[in-house]
């Protein structure tokens, strides 16, 4: 009598219409508490609801009443991925595989976990395993895509990933990896298409999404160079990633003590020293900065998220209050150069406020903070008519700390 309503549940599912599927699994449940794989729909339900906690008790039950069951266990590893848990996540589908090995979507999702963590070779063996079992399985494909080209098997990697687009032509995903991967090798335009391709197939897609609005910032040069820059040292565990930044700093400030000692040296050095100090500023800006270009797009301001409007509203902001303090400076003096440099520095924090964070809201914080010493030392510079006065002090080491606070935050979120 029930499997009627399972099977009517599972349709809705699959038309994404959850709310209609839970009322049904519901009803269903109260009659058997115990049926697995009840159990096993209304997880997924509240998965893709976003009701986490509940989707964790409903797998565990179903665990704890049928724990020879391999599905159960993929199921909870794909519940870690979500949280960022991928220790747990690895044991799930270890667990899921010493049950069941011949399943090769346990494999693709091993796979996207280490691909996740930077462990490409990992990746790749993994991705190579689900499709040993499934010639035709589109994570395996993608994933394996994606892989080589992280390992600069560009060739291979879109062979494999045309492969994909052929079992499936209308795969969502497919068409938003290839984009991403097309971006990683520099082509923004094709990427722009699969983009699209993909969005028309789920518009709700935010990996297609993000990856439209990347594909479209990348029209301009000077961002299409810091795109390289930033797939480069993204690939890059956190021990390499903290060698290339101290490696920089560490690098500038040889070069400044060299400028310092050498007079002779100081007309070649100094420039270059600038624009060390320009790139390294840049690299924090750049993304605020060419949203704000993005939203005079036709197209591309509807792809840009609240927090990152809000986030090119404070840089443009203190881009303004920069040049208009710098202005100010030239023409009555001394006094307004804390403004412009109020200005200069606080596009840095408010460029990465809203970089994701296990600790939400941290560089939120710190970045209001930053503003209010800022304010206060320029109040203090216009009542005691001292440039450089306690605050001013305070503001500096504020700014110093705050990039090696955001280094670190990003450097871990991107590190699992």
């Amino acid at each position: 009598m029930t499997e009627p309503l399972l099977q009517r549940a599972e349709i809705l599912i699959q038309q994404q219409r959850y709310a209609d599927a839970e009322r049904i699994l519901k009803d269903v449940l109260s009659t058997d508490p115990n049926d697995v794989r009840t159990l096993v729909l209304l997880t997924e339900v509240n998965f893709q609801l976003g009701q986490i906690d509940k989707a964790v008790t409903l797998i565990d039950t179903a665990i704890g009443i049928s724990p020879e069951s391999a599905y159960l266990f993929y199921i909870k590893a794909r519940i870690s991925i979500y949280r960022d848990k991928y220790d747990d996540a690895e044991k799930y589908i270890k667990q899921a595989l010493e049950l069941d090995p011949s399943d090769a979507d346990f494999y693709a999702l091993w796979a996207s976990v280490k691909l996740t963590r930077k462990q490409f070779e990992e990746a790749l063996d993994m991705s190579n395993r689900a499709l040993e079992l499934d010639p035709e399985n589109i994570l395996g494909l993608n994933t394996r895509s994606t892989a080589l080209l992280k390992l600069n098997k560009h060739e291979e990697s879109f062979q494999t990933i045309e492969g994909a687009l052929r079992e499936d032509p209308n795969n969502a995903y497919t068409h938003a990896n290839y984009g991403w991967n097309l971006l990683e090798k520099g082509n923004q335009k094709k990427a722009l298409e699969h983009f699209r391709e993909s969005l028309k197939n789920d518009p709700n897609s935010s990996y297609a999404q993000s990856g439209m609005v990347e594909a479209l910032k990348a029209n301009n040069i000077f961002y299409r160079l810091f795109l390289k820059y930033a797939f480069w040292i993204g690939n890059l565990t956190s021990k390499y990633q903290w060698g290339v930044i101290i490696g920089f700093y560490a690098g500038s400030k040889i070069l400044r003590s060299i400028a310092a000692n050498n007079e002779v040296l100081q007309p070649f050095l100094n420039p270059l020293i600038i624009l060390l100090a320009l790139v390294a500023f840049s690299t924090w800006i750049i993304t605020p900065v060419s949203n704000l270009f993005l939203r005079l797009s036709k197209y591309g301001k509807h792809l840009l998220s609240q927090k990152e409007i809000m986030s090119s509203n404070f840089v443009g902001i203190s881009f303004v209050i920069f040049l208009a303090g710098l202005l100010a400076y030239f023409v009555a003096g001394d006094l307004f150069l804390p403004i412009a440099v109020f200005g200069f520095a606080m596009m840095v924090p408010f460029s990465t406020m809203f970089a994701p964070s296990k600790y939400k809201y941290s560089l939120v914080i710190y970045a209001a903070f930053m503003a209010l010493t800022g304010i206060a030392a320029i109040w203090a510079t216009f009542a005691t008519g001292e440039v450089f006065n306690s605050s001013t002090t305070v503001f500096v080491f504020e700014f110093i700390a705050f990039q090696l606070a955001a280094n670190f935050l990003i450097i871990r979120e991107n590190n699992y």
